[in-house]
């Protein structure tokens, strides 16, 4: 039977910051629900809070109030190994600085995970996954021997190696040109179809924000109707 509960659901999810002076609010009052292999972007102007709301519903920071659940596990009955052991078993990531290691190559880059997790065959998975997203040429380059869309070609690889079942992508388009971008979309939503992954975006391109089949728009840290 398919399991029809949310993979994501955040209630009253609220995040304020100390600024020395007074409580500064960042999100206000957030609930939401995404559905297993939905694509949801978050959208809003720059300072909305979209990246810490991101930052919130995957476990890396925690918020002042309210509560968020990953595949039906409140984060806020883990500890940060705990948190950090659900994301090695759920998620995925994609960044818009890449957030590549400069010190190994392609290749070793999408092995890491994989070893990491003691997934067998590491190499003969990383490396079929970087002849998937284009990349058969370039296993043994270095990150500085790599185009910008190249590198983001080998983080989507490094995040889709280990199936995730639920990908958090922080402005995956924001450092590449316009016609790199669109390969860029089009090579995140293949695997996302392939993979029946979900997808949860921050961005502010258009185009990535409409091959999403729903928008999460934030102003000044609240949803908009």
């Amino acid at each position: 039977m398919t399991d029809t509960r949310p993979i994501v659901r955040a209630s009253s999810l609220t995040k304020q910051v100390d600024t020395g002076r007074n409580q500064l609010t960042i999100l206000q009052d957030i609930h939401l629900e995404v559905a297993p292999s939905e694509a949801v972007a978050i959208v809003g102007a720059s300072g909305s809070g979209k990246t810490t709301l991101l930052g919130l519903l995957a476990g890396l920071d925690l918020p002042s109030a309210g509560r968020v659940e990953l595949d039906g596990i409140d984060l806020s009955g883990l500890d940060e190994d705990g948190r950090a052991e659900l994301r090695r078993r759920l998620v995925g990531f994609v960044f818009q600085s890449f957030q590549l290691l400069p010190a190994l190559t392609a290749l070793e880059n999408v092995m890491l995970p994989l070893e990491l997790d003691g997934a067998p065959q590491a190499r003969a998975t990383a490396a079929a996954l970087l002849t998937r997203v284009g990349l058969a040429g370039r296993l043994d380059h270095y990150p500085r021997q790599l185009s910008g869309g190249e590198q983001q070609r080998v983080a989507i690889a490094r995040a889709f190696a280990g199936t995730p079942r639920l990908l958090f992508a922080d402005e995956p388009t924001g450092n590449l040109d316009s016609a790199t971008g669109e390969e860029v979309i089009d090579l995140m939503f293949e695997l996302n179809r392939e993979q029946r992954t979900t997808l949860l975006l921050v961005t502010h391109d258009e185009r990535l924000a409409a091959r999403c089949a729903r928008r999460i728009r934030l102003e000044a840290g609240r949803m908009a109707a």
